[in-house]
């Protein structure tokens, strides 16, 4: 809740500033960093929030894994190369903090049945950027591509598994990603709100040691996806 107060301190700030200065949202309004936008390679940051969830496919018809979401955070780095008017290829590397939780039926007990997934992910996203024609000091984008993740917490290297209460990912994934955004020009700098999809193309599952596993046995494909919402500012 904390971090959620944050960035809405933030958010709220940052838009205050716009509507005072003369004309953000006015008929007409004077044009902010004009030429920013036609640089050839320009840099930034963002900060943001992620709620990451699992798409479980089973072998067999059986009670579903129900996986419990939080809200994680977000940060990193942007490099953005104009390509044409209208395109730009970013680069958006970032660390990424989240947790889910499994919850497996027919279990007795809450240690069998709950399994925490923490995960710390250092993301590499390479996207396509697509802007709208600019209108005042506004101007919507799409955005999508692919990208691809590094868990650093997913127990891959452990011999042990869920009989010793240890649930193990790949630490890799290759994901697509698409979303939409705003830019909003300021005196100073660009203020980039968006919010984006991620989608996982690969099973991350590391299967039980036993191949019957209550917890893994029956399961197909396990794939994380996610909604991202990032703050940047260039």
């Amino acid at each position: 809740m904390r971090k959620i107060a944050v960035f809405n301190l933030l958010l709220i700030l940052c838009l205050n500033g716009y509507s005072q200065s003369k004309g953000m949202f006015s008929k007409d309004p004077i044009i902010n960093l004009e030429n920013f936008q036609k640089q050839r390679l320009y840099f930034g940051y963002y900060l943001g929030f992620n709620s990451f969830d699992f798409k479980i496919d089973y072998k067999t018809v059986a009670p579903d894994i129900q996986v419990e979401k939080s809200t994680g955070f977000n940060v990193g780095v942007v490099a953005d190369l104009k390509l044409q008017e209208y395109i730009n290829l970013r680069f958006e590397p970032g660390l990424y903090y989240t947790k889910r939780t499994l919850h497996y039926p027919n279990f007795t007990t809450e240690l069998d049945a709950l399994r925490e997934v923490n995960s710390t992910y250092i993301h590499f996203p390479l996207l396509l950027k697509f802007s709208a024609l600019r209108t005042g000091n506004i101007r919507p984008y799409l955005v999508g591509g692919v990208s691809t993740t590094l868990n650093l917490s997913g127990n891959s290297k452990s011999i042990d598994d869920n009989e010793q209460q240890k649930f193990r990912v790949k630490p890799w994934s290759t994901n697509y990603e698409l979303g939409f955004g705003i830019d909003f020009f300021s005196e100073y700098f660009i203020f980039s709100p968006s919010i984006r999809g991620c989608f996982s193309l690969k099973d991350e599952l590391i299967r039980d040691n036993n191949p019957n596993s209550p917890w893994t046995g029956n399961i197909e494909s396990l794939k994380s996806r996610a909604i991202f919402i990032n703050f940047t500012f260039h």
